[in-house]
C-alpha cells in the first residue's frame, strides 16, 4: 500500500507508476506540448492533471497562467526548486501569465520564520535565484502572501468549505498551522483567477499533490459561485541522492548538492557518488556500466547536459565500457563547476534588479 504523500514530511514514494494509478494522474506525453524542454523530453516530467487544457491554450494562444511559490525558510534551494522553475520558465516562454508567490505566511505558520526575515531572505536570495534559473523578471509578477488580501479572501472561504475529516484524509494531520498553510495555498493557486477565470498550471514535485487535490476539490464545489477554471498540474520526478536514495535531501548533505554550493565541495560529493561502474577495469571494458544504477549519469541527464545528442554519446560510451566511471564523474565535475559559477553570477545580477526595485510586485 502506498504511503501517504506528505508535502511537509519525508515520506517518499517508491514507485512512480503506482502513484499515477493510485492518484488518477495522467501520464505526461511530451508530444502534446510544443518544443518540450529537457525535463519533459527525458521523462523527468512524468505526470499531471488536465494537461490537455494547457496544451490547447498554448497552441491556440489563449490566456492561461503558470504559478509557483517561494518558501523562504533558508538561504539555499535544491534541485527540486530548479526543476520547478525550469518548467515554469517553459510555460512563460509559451505565453503564460507567470506568478510567483512568496509564502511568508506559510513559512511563519509551519516553520516559525518571522515575516520580516522571510521577506529579507526572499529579496536577498530566493527571487534573484529564481531569475537566475530562467524566469524573465519583466514578465513575472510577484507578491507576498501577507500583503495580498485577495488571497486571504479565497483562503477564508476555503476554510469554510473544507471539512476537518477531508483535511485529515488528505494530509494525515490537523495541526492548526498546517490547516492555515493549506487554505492559504488554495488562495495562492487561484489568485490569478480572482478577477478573470482562465486555465492555470502548477508545476510541482509529486509531494505537493495534496495541495493540488484539495484546491481542485474546492474549485469543483464552488464553481457555481466563482466560475474558477479547474486548475492543471505538472509533476516531476525527484533528483536522486548521490548515494542512491530516491531523493536529494538536506538531512543527508553528502548526497545532496544545493544552490549555491562551492564547486569544489560539489565535485567532492560527485567523486564519492554511487555509480554503475564494474568492480574492475577489465570487467568494465568487457561488460560496460550499469547506467540505470548510476547517480552521476542521472545528474547529467536531469540537470547538466542540455544537448540530447551529447547525452546519448555519453550514454553509449559508458554503457559500452569505453568510458569509465571516473571519466564520467570528471565530466559531471566540469559541468557542475560551470553551472554553479554561472548560477552565482546570474543571481548577483538579479539581486541588483531587486535593489533597483525593477521587479514587478503585484502589491
Amino acid at each position: 500500500m502506498l504511503k501517504l504523500i506528505d508535502p511537509w514530511g519525508s515520506a517518499l514514494p517508491e514507485d512512480y507508476a503506482k502513484i499515477i494509478a493510485d492518484f488518477g494522474l495522467e501520464v505526461f506525453n511530451p508530444r502534446d506540448f510544443p518544443d518540450p524542454n529537457r525535463l519533459m523530453r527525458r521523462g523527468v516530467v512524468f505526470a499531471g492533471r488536465d494537461l490537455k487544457r494547457i496544451s490547447e491554450a498554448i497552441r491556440g494562444r489563449k490566456k492561461f497562467y503558470a504559478l509557483s511559490g517561494i518558501m523562504p525558510t533558508s538561504e539555499r534551494i535544491h534541485f527540486g526548486n530548479k526543476m520547478v522553475i525550469e518548467n515554469l520558465a517553459y510555460f512563460q516562454k509559451h505565453g503564460a501569465k507567470t506568478v510567483i508567490c512568496v509564502a511568508d505566511l506559510e513559512a511563519a505558520a509551519v516553520r516559525g520564520i518571522p515575516l520580516a526575515e522571510a521577506r529579507k531572505r526572499a529579496l536577498d536570495f530566493h527571487i534573484p535565484a529564481y531569475i537566475a534559473l530562467g524566469l524573465d523578471p519583466r514578465k513575472t509578477l510577484l507578491y507576498f502572501q501577507s500583503d495580498n488580501r485577495d488571497v486571504m479572501k479565497i483562503a477564508f472561504e476555503a476554510a469554510q468549505k473544507i471539512t476537518y475529516n477531508e483535511f485529515r484524509a488528505t494530509y494525515g494531520s490537523t495541526e492548526p498551522g498546517r490547516i492555515m498553510s493549506a487554505v492559504t495555498q488554495i488562495g495562492d493557486i487561484l489568485y490569478p483567477q480572482f478577477k478573470e477565470s482562465m486555465p492555470g498550471i502548477i508545476p510541482v514535485g509529486i509531494d505537493q499533490e495534496p495541495h493540488i487535490r484539495l484546491t481542485r476539490d474546492f474549485v469543483a464545489r464552488t464553481h457555481a459561485s466563482h466560475k474558477f477554471t479547474q486548475i492543471s498540474s505538472l509533476y516531476h520526478k525527484y533528483t536522486p541522492s548521490l548515494d542512491g536514495g530516491l531523493k536529494m535531501s538536506k538531512s543527508l548533505p553528502e548526497g545532496s548538492i544545493d544552490l549555491p554550493e562551492d564547486p569544489k565541495t560539489a565535485c567532492a560529493k560527485i567523486k564519492r557518488a554511487l555509480t554503475g561502474g564494474r568492480d574492475t577495469l577489465e570487467e568494465h571494458r568487457r561488460l560496460g556500466a550499469v547506467v540505470e544504477k548510476d547517480m552521476v549519469f542521472e545528474l547529467l541527464k536531469q540537470h547538466l547536459v542540455e544537448d540530447d545528442k551529447e547525452l546519448q554519446e555519453i550514454y553509449d560510451d559508458y554503457k559500452g565500457g569505453k568510458m569509465t566511471s571516473g571519466e564520467l564523474k570528471q565530466i559531471a565535475c566540469d559541468k557542475i563547476t560551470e553551472f554553479l559559477k554561472d548560477f552565482e553570477e546570474k543571481t548577483a545580477q538579479a539581486r541588483e534588479l531587486a535593489k533597483a526595485k525593477e521587479l514587478h510586485f503585484i502589491i
